[in-house]
């Protein structure tokens, strides 16, 4: 008999065909396999049993890294093929095959580049099937080294017979390479002229870092600037030169001593930057009054030789200025870090789009994403139903872009702030590179509610039909995409800013979903915010317009100069440039300068992270009656008596309580926390410990961000259900 398969997913730069080669091969079946626009196309041929067993074996045990989205087999006329073969990619039809992210280094390829006997050794930029650089330089569909930036970079006789051979590891590698033949590295000084070349210029940047220099250095996804992570010193001059004072620094390390679950994230394919608990062994000039660490491991053979060859962790921070994308080119690098970097450790093989690297919390006993970039996107998530083609801008914080097609939601890599102009260059170029790359004909465009974000322009740019989007709506359904929850839910959607359909603030959310419609069941009392925007930076601004609200402003007296004080009250009794809102990130904010924690911020979060911290010191104070009328709980956060951390850990208790009063008296089973504030692990313990005790159904996010990297997938979801009548998803 002969049937033919076609797979669907994430299927190419897995090492499938040579797969199924083995398989069919081994078993004497004859027939082909290929790549095609959607994903993996097998005709296989011989004896029933035989072919039935290959055909039952691709189902049970596809290769390690594959994502099988579809598996369809039909049996055909026979042909009298007595080999197996593969044959070259069919580039014809629409395209339906995933673009595969990029893999950490394997440890068979470590090996090599640590064995001085193999002809690999020391080669940064060794790969196989296994591991290597996927979406980062991948310029077409289907996964074939022609539509990659190794193109550039025709096999050498060696690598050539390891390629054909079909029991080499690299058989139809497409990142295929060695020294003789592959990309090579050279090291800079600041003003690009050329130090050294190849493992010389790998040793320079070791001695430089040494020395207490920073080294710019060209990855998988775009540049880091590093410096030795053991050298205060070092890390004050990045901090200057970067102008970043506080925001934590992640760090490289070759060897480390985790919880197991942090281990196998460390060791695993994706090996994003895990958050552990910090113990003191490194500068408090990493992350300045944070107990926790951004750790990662050398998931490149480039880094994992540097690090063999500087003996000891490095600060590896994203290559690039406040609200910038990180560079991926070495002459666009020179210039934007001019000033920043000393030197710059460089290669030659293109990076097509920038990734940054992902970040992982653990939140609730679960591994959650902060940040989805690399290792992770650009993979899909199933719909609950067939959507129609579509695309969606996202938000104007943590942005991502998201598209649909069929029963998939594909979300972009980490963008980060729409603040800038190359910020917003590059948000523009990833959404061309998408409708590019998957050949994408969207028939509507669905962005962020507020009518003056960079995102929401672009979507107008498009000349689609627009399906503007609440905020908070789009939060809940990234939370309802994700866990591909039914029925009703209570969206429980906090964070620090979310244009609402009352034209105020949104931020501090009770949401039902309830058959495709969304009703605002309650919201945290609102105040106002002097200054708008400048209150984000200035939590002490927030609790000037808490404090307004029940006739207590003196106490944030202290915060300010005098004639600032007295200017902000004017325009609170005027209502001069104070907008409304119910954000509960903003009561974070206020809390935090009440406490003295953090009156005025240096980066996003700060206050709230700086709050949760203090909280995990202590016992909670005496809490106030559940309400989402926050004053009773301001009064007794403003009493000096009790302790700072009591207080701070009172604030999380008494918000994770108002939480369950809420869910109670709306009165839904099924409960979703959702928005930037459940990026704090303690509030979302809390809030989800209580809530199941009481008998409903949690859901918290994992891995979807809780953060505003969701919401272009909320839009999807939310355009769909309102672009058709009846609903799709209905």
């Amino acid at each position: 008999m002969r049937l033919r398969i076609r797979i669907t997913g994430a299927v190419q730069g897995v090492g499938f065909r040579p797969h199924v080669y083995r398989l069919a091969a081994s078993a004497g079946l004859g027939g082909f396999v290929q790549n095609s626009f959607q994903g993996v196309l097998i005709e296989v041929e011989g004896p029933p049993r035989v072919t039935r067993w290959l055909e039952q074996k691709l189902k049970e045990a596809p290769p390690a890294h594959a994502l099988v989205h579809s598996f369809r087999s039909e049996e055909i006329p026979e042909q009298g093929m007595a080999l197996f073969r593969v044959d070259d990619s069919d580039a014809t039809g629409e395209p339906g095959a995933f673009l595969l992210p990029d893999l950490a280094l394997c440890p068979a390829c470590l090996a090599e580049i640590r064995d001085p006997h193999n002809r690999r050794y020391r080669y940064p930029f060794t790969t196989c099937t296994h591991c290597g650089p996927r979406y980062s330089i991948v310029e077409g569909i289907p996964y074939d080294r022609p539509l990659t930036s190794m193109r550039r970079f025709p096999l050498c006789a060696e690598c050539e017979a390891e390629y054909r051979d079909p029991q080499n590891r690299r058989f139809h590698a497409q990142t295929n390479c060695c020294p003789a033949c592959g990309p090579q590295l050279a090291f800079w000084s600041a003003e690009g002229a050329v130090l050294a070349g190849r493992h010389e210029a790998l040793m320079a940047a070791a001695q430089a870092l040494r020395e207490g220099r920073i080294v710019a250095i060209k990855g998988i996804g775009g540049f880091h600037l590093c410096c030795n992570a053991k050298d205060p010193a070092a890390i004050r001059l990045l901090r200057d030169r970067k102008h970043r004072p506080t925001k934590p620094f992640a760090v490289m390390a070759a060897a480390w001593h985790v919880r197991p679950e942090a281990d196998r994230l460390l060791r695993s394919d994706q090996a994003p930057i895990v958050l552990i608990e910090h113990r003191g062994l490194l500068p408090d000039e990493i992350a300045p009054g944070n107990p926790y660490l951004g750790l990662m491991s050398p998931y490149s053979p480039l880094h994992a030789l540097l690090l063999d060859e500087f003996q000891g962790p490095i600060i590896a921070t994203s290559g690039n200025l406040t609200d910038e994308p990180i560079c991926i080119d070495e002459h666009e690098a020179l210039r934007r870090l001019a000033g920043i970097a000393d030197f710059f450790l460089v290669h030659d093989r293109p990076i097509v789009r920038p990734v940054d690297d992902s970040i992982v919390r653990f939140i609730d006993g679960q591994a959650v994403l902060l940040r989805r970039a690399r290792g992770y996107a650009p993979l899909p998530f199933p719909a609950p139903c067939v959507l129609p083609e579509m695309l969606a801008t996202g938000a104007h914080m943590k942005n991502t872009v998201a598209f649909s097609r069929g029963k998939l939601v594909f979300v972009s890599q980490h963008l980060g702030d729409l603040e800038t102009v190359p910020a917003l260059e590059n948000h523009a170029r990833t959404l061309e590179d998408l409708r590019r790359t998957y050949q994408l004909e969207p028939r509507v465009v669905g962005c962020d509610l507020h009518p003056d974000y960079g995102s929401t322009q672009a979507a107008q740019q498009m000349g689609l039909p627009v399906e503007p989007v609440q905020h908070h709506e789009a939060h809940v359904l990234a939370g309802v995409l994700e866990h591909g929850i039914e029925g009703a839910v209570l969206g429980v959607a906090w964070d620090g800013t979310g244009y609402g359909h009352d034209k105020t603030i949104w931020g501090g959310e009770f949401l039902v979903f309830r058959d495709n419609r969304f009703t605002r069941a309650a919201h945290l009392r609102p105040f106002h915010l002097p200054g708008g925007e400048q209150a984000v930076r200035e939590p002490r601004r927030s609790l000037l317009g808490v404090l307004h609200e029940f006739g207590r402003a003196g106490l944030a007296r202290p915060l300010f100069q005098a004639n600032q004080f007295d200017v902000l009250q004017q325009m609170l009794a005027m209502g001069l440039n104070c907008p409304v809102t119910t954000s509960a990130g903003r009561l974070f904010d206020a809390a935090a300068a009440l406490l003295g924690l953090c009156p005025v911020s240096t980066f996003e979060g700060e206050a709230a992270m700086a709050l949760e911290f203090a909280a995990r010191r202590a016992e909670p104070c005496a809490l106030p009656r559940p309400s989402t009328d926050w004053q009773e709980l301001f009064e007794v956060l403003a009493t000096p008596t009790l302790s700072v951390a009591a207080r701070a850990a009172g604030f999380h208790h008494a918000l994770a309580a108002m939480i369950l009063e809420q869910a109670k008296q709306i009165g839904i089973e099924q409960v979703l926390l959702t928005g930037g504030c459940f990026q704090n692990a303690m509030l979302t313990e809390l809030a989800a410990a209580r809530l199941r005790e009481a008998g409903f159904r949690v859901f918290t996010h994992r891995a979807m961000p809780p953060n505003d990297g969701s919401i272009a997938a909320g839009q999807i979801l939310a355009a769909a259900l309102r672009g058709q009548e009846p609903s799709p998803c209905a």
